[in-house]
């Protein structure tokens, strides 16, 4: 009898698709990544690849990065209050790059701003408080119906 293959204990989906590429990163000046370091690791933890940035990134860095690294999602951490500026000028610039890579924001976000967001290309909006299984569950959705559009 021969050794059982490698991933013998894997589903057979588990063996062939490719893990989820995340970019996370702070745009602009907000210097509060606590909550992203957080959702990196969960992340992690939930067999995806997240590609930390970190702070004081710009749309030309994030997307830079993006195509580096050929990501699957961007998840950006808003807490300074930008959000309704700075989340649509990503998905601009994602479009101006000619990526096709959902854009996903979480961080302090109030309820009432989530309908513009959505209706500028945001993909998905996390508020403060959301469990790591909602914070996973709304990057895997959003990668899914990104491909389903293609």
């Amino acid at each position: 009898m021969g050794e059982p293959p490698v991933n013998a204990s894997l589903p057979p989906s588990a063996e062939t698709e490719a893990p989820i590429r995340v970019v996370l990163a702070k745009l602009g000046f907000d210097g509060h990544d606590r909550g992203l370091k957080v959702v990196a690791r969960t992340l992690r933890d939930a067999g995806m690849e997240v590609i930390y940035l970190g702070l004081r990134q710009t749309t030309d860095s994030i997307v830079a990065a993006c195509e580096q690294e050929d990501a699957d999602v961007i998840g950006l951490s808003m807490h300074n209050a930008g959000h309704l500026t700075l989340a649509p000028r990503m998905v601009q610039a994602v479009d101006q790059a000619g990526l096709d890579v959902p854009v996903v924001i979480g961080g302090i976000v109030p309820a009432d701003d989530v309908p513009t967001l959505t209706d500028s290309g945001v993909a998905a909006v996390i508020g403060p408080g959301a469990s790591a299984e909602e914070v996973v569950s709304a990057v895997k959705a959003s990668v899914s119906r990104q491909a389903a559009s293609q």
